[in-house]
Parts: C-alpha cells; structure tokens; sequence
C-alpha cells in the first residue's frame, strides 16, 4: 500500500522547530469549503495578539481561480472568519479559524453553504434544535487502496470488523486515537467513535451540537482528520461507496431533536415531523450529497444497512429504513430520530438546514422558501 512521501520526513527535526518560542505573536490557521463542496483548503497568518473571539480575527482572501470558485480574470475572494478553534498541531496560542466565502461582489460564494443554514437556524432558535451526526470514512493508501487490505485481493467478508480489536480485524486504529484527542484539544464536540462494518472504515460522532454549530464542528472536524492522516501518509475518504460490491457504504446519519421533542410527550413531534419528512424525499435526497444525490444512489440500495434511495420508510431500531426512531425512544415516547440517508460527503450545513425547512418551517414542495 503506497504512502505519502511527505510521511517519511523525519517528525524529530520537525519536532526540534516546532518546539522554538513563537513570542507574542500567534498563528491563525483559515480553513474554507472549495468549489466542489467537499474539498477543504487552508492558510496560514500571523497574528500580533492571541483572538479571544470571532470578532478579533480580520477578514483575509484568497485566489479562488485555484479552488474552483472564481474564474482568473476576476478570482479575488473574501474570507470570512465564522468559528474558531483550538489549535491541535502547533498548539496554544495558535487558532483554527472556518470561514465563510464571499465573492468579489461580497455575495456568498456557491459552495457556501453556512450563510442560509445560519439564517434558517436563527428563525428556529427558540425551538433548540439539537443535531448528532455519525461521520463514516474509509482509510486508504495514497493509491485509493484501503488501508491494510491485501494487495491483490480482499480481506475475509464482512462480520468481525464492526467495533472489532485485533490486528486482523481494525485497520488503523492510529489514526482514529490520534483524531479523537486532537478534537478534544480543539474544542470540537465529538463524542465516540467506533470501527464500522468494512475494514478500514472507521466512524466518529460529532453532538450533540444545537443550530448553526452543528455544521461547524463537523467540518472543523473533518479538516483535522483529513491533518492527521497527512501525517501518517494516508487518506480519508469520504466516498459514500468507496469499493463497489458486497462492502458497506459510508454515510452520514443525522440524530434531530426539539425541545418538545426532548420532553414528556415528545413522540407525537417526533413522529409529525417524519410524517412531513415522508411528503419531502426527493428533496432531502438532492440536499444529502454535494452531487444532488447522484453519489447517493451508489450507496442507498436497500441493501448493506441502507434504504432504497426512491423509496421513503421509518421504524423503530430499523437499519435499513430511511428515518430510525431508537428503540429506547418508543419507549420513553420521547428523545429523537435519526435520518440515515445523508452520504459521508454531505454538507452538514444542507443537512440540517434542510431538516429545519421541512420539520420545523413546514415547507413543501421541491424548493426552498425564503427567509
């Protein structure tokens, strides 16, 4: 399996700078969406303070003919400081900043996402909507093959890798530890993680996190495993069918909560808003991966723990349906559900905007209201 060359640097010498006193002055890491909706970019600037807010950090731009965001005659791009974050691989005092893009005309730039979730989220906010969501990725070897699998062929089949211990059975378990303390150091609220059914596929948990922060600790989230496995030489996929045939694919299931939903009673909300859910598919599936639900269809078949991607179906503790009411909730008629249809490449900002349209605005129909 092929590794990146730049793994092979020694992290001694590096470590021998890294361990230099920076003086008063600090490094601000901007971390921003490219053009395709997935790919995330950063850079780096000297600050001569240390930012204690959003507020403190200046607005910066960048080449956006080199992002798929701008074309060269007009490709100046603004980015906007939206949340920040500890940093985990230089360390305090140093920040990880996730911006918002503008355009030259200071219009929001198609991939951003963010600037309408954020206005939907606001209309919300007395309700607390709440958000969980399980992020699936496989690892896999600079040259697109899974990490650990054999060169020329599989490994056994599905069955002992799901939350498996042993060198036969997880794959990288490296990566996933050093992943989940660097988001602990940064202030990102995740909250487990497991190995998943394939091997070298892995899942981290992020919640539960309420409105507009849900997004943000995601992809903040998602940037630093993409850092880890920099380190190591290897590559986080987010492909929600990364190896066609009988492996699972990867998802992106989103946990959604109220505040009525959360108390006595609550089942009644839970199960009106599935029922709304039910009337909208088509348009949560466009909003559930960055290609309007073409990467989906590979991976929502109705088989491997998915739903049927043209088909809509709710139960209770039922892992191939689209909506998944947890067992315990029946039970105490009260908590929340679980849409299992997002890919792993999803952008968390569609995703719960979308669920906030049509559970909580009761929109209809194929397209968005204005707000």
């Amino acid at each position: 399996m092929a590794t990146s060359a730049s793994s092979s640097l020694s992290k001694a010498v590096k470590q021998q700078y890294m361990e230099l006193p920076q003086g008063d002055k600090v490094q601000a890491m901007y971390i921003w969406v490219d053009g395709t909706g997935e790919g995330l970019r950063c850079k780096t600037r000297t600050l001569d303070y240390e930012p204690k807010s959003i507020e403190d950090l200046p607005e910066w731009n960048f080449d956006g003919s080199s992002t798929y965001q701008a074309e060269g005659s007009n490709s100046d791009m603004y980015l906007i400081p939206a949340a920040m974050f500890r940093d985990p691989f230089r360390k305090d005092p140093n920040k990880l900043v996730l911006c918002e893009v503008l355009k030259y005309n200071r219009k929001p730039a198609e991939s951003n996402l963010r600037i309408t979730c954020k206005k939907v989220m606001d209309v919300v906010d007395d309700q607390h909507p709440w958000f969980g969501m399980e992020q699936e990725y496989t690892i896999l070897g600079t040259d697109g093959h899974p990490f650990g699998w054999p060169s020329n062929g599989f490994p056994g089949p599905q069955g002992p890798y799901y939350c498996g211990v042993g060198a036969d059975k997880a794959y990288g378990r490296d990566i996933v530890e050093a992943h989940y303390r660097a988001c602990l150091y940064a202030g990102v609220q995740i909250c487990g993680t497991n190995a998943e059914v394939m091997p070298a596929q892995w899942e981290f948990q992020v919640g539960p996190c309420e409105g507009i922060n849900m997004g943000d600790h995601l992809w903040v989230a998602r940037f630093i495993l993409h850092r880890v496995c920099e380190d190591f030489g290897v590559v986080a996929s987010f492909d929600p069918k990364p190896i066609p045939g009988n492996w699972n694919g990867a998802g992106c299931h989103t946990n959604f909560s109220t505040k009525e939903m959360r108390e006595d009673g609550g089942l009644k909300s839970i199960e009106d808003a599935i029922e709304k859910l039910g009337k909208r598919h088509s348009y949560h599936i466009r909003a559930y991966d960055p290609k309007g639900g073409l990467d989906n269809a590979r991976r929502l078949t109705g088989h491997h723990e998915t739903s049927n991607i043209n088909e809509f179906s709710a139960g209770v503790a039922n892992r191939g349906a689209s909506i998944r009411i947890p067992r315990n909730v029946g039970q105490e008629k009260k908590g929340y559900f679980e849409d299992r249809r997002p890919s792993a490449n999803c952008d968390p900002y569609a995703v719960t905007e979308a669920l906030i349209r049509t559970c909580l605005l009761n929109e209809e129909g194929e397209e968005p209201a204005d707000y």
